[in-house]
């Protein structure tokens, strides 16, 4: 199931609180969240992985220990590149696009682009590289100025951890402080975001969720 979300943001303008992490969702049990489906807004799909589904190990993190990967249930290594991604449905005024990445069961922010160009509508995998060419990227919570992919911890639960891919549709470019020695991080871009759409710059968002767990399954 795809979530695709209409907010009246010109009215509501800091509720984006709430809503920027995507956190619409219910899950039916630990191994397999779902996200509600709304109506109007962004549709947000990838070809990478299917909504709902578990993410595949192009896309997660990569930390060998004792020859191992941690991040992954099986130790094979992980890809760490952003999957592909691409949304419909935009508003006609939109100026720019953001992307972020986040583990709601966490708390935990993968990766953040903003200032997408207003007539893309796909990023291709692996898009979240450092400089790359799509978008001015934040220092994620890992503290690198790119995507990184999952690495949920193994038997810690809840296991399996929920990922939430949104975009955000704006009338303008966001503006988010950075400086040489305080980099643009994950919260400095929720607040630029809080403000977009107190100031009623935010004209539609749609998300797509999944999960992963890196613990190895049971005997």
């Amino acid at each position: 199931m795809i979530h695709r979300n209409s907010i009246p943001w010109r009215r509501i303008g800091v509720a984006l609180a709430v809503s920027m992490t995507g956190l619409a969702l219910g899950a039916v049990n630990a191994e397999e969240p779902t996200w509600d489906a709304g109506a109007g807004g962004l549709e947000v799909t990838s070809t990478t992985f299917t909504a709902n589904g578990p993410l595949p190990d192009a896309v997660i993190y990569n930390y060998i220990y004792n020859g191992l990967n941690i991040c992954t249930a099986n130790g094979a290594p992980g890809g760490d590149h952003s999957p592909q991604l691409q949304w419909s449905h935009v508003p006609h005024n939109t100026r720019s696009f953001v992307v972020i990445l986040y583990d709601p069961t966490a708390s935990f922010t993968h990766w953040g682009m903003y200032n997408i160009a207003p007539d893309v509508r796909m990023l291709p995998a692996g898009a979240g590289i450092a400089d790359s060419r799509y978008g001015a990227q934040i220092n994620n919570d890992f503290g690198d100025p790119n995507y990184d992919g999952p690495c949920p911890p193994q038997g810690v639960a809840p296991e399996a951890h929920h990922y939430v891919f949104t975009v955000y549709a704006l009338d303008t470019k966001l503006t988010v402080p950075s400086l040489a020695n305080f980099p643009a991080n994950a919260e400095t871009l929720y607040h630029a975001l809080i403000r977009a759409a107190r100031d009623g710059h935010i004209l539609a968002s749609g998300h797509i969720g999944t999960y992963y767990s890196a613990t190895p399954p049971g005997p």
